[in-house]
């Protein structure tokens, strides 16, 4: 399931993918999924972009991570749109 997952998504991404320049200007985080056992979380952007660089596509980030819970790297990750259940970055300062 998790390949079938990552080639539905990938269908179904636009020519331009959200990046983590984009995340940040829109003050959102990333939502990152397991699609073995459902565990999910949100992500802040910005410590990513030190490491990934502005542009990099939010859509690749999963291929980078682990889940916590059952140590799979079948994430897939996304914004974390408020009105889909995610959540805004709590700005503070």
């Amino acid at each position: 399931m998790g390949w079938h997952k990552r080639q539905q998504t990938k269908s179904n991404d636009p020519e331009n993918p959200a990046t983590l320049a984009d995340m940040i200007q829109e003050g959102l985080s990333i939502f990152c999924w397991c699609n073995r056992c459902g565990h999910n979380s949100t992500v802040d952007p910005v410590p990513l972009t030190n490491v990934l660089g502005s542009f990099f596509p939010v859509p690749e980030l999963g291929r980078r991570m682990r889940c916590s819970i059952c140590q799979t790297r079948d994430i897939t990750t996304r914004p974390a749109w408020p009105n889909h259940g995610g959540g805004q970055i709590a700005r503070h300062g």
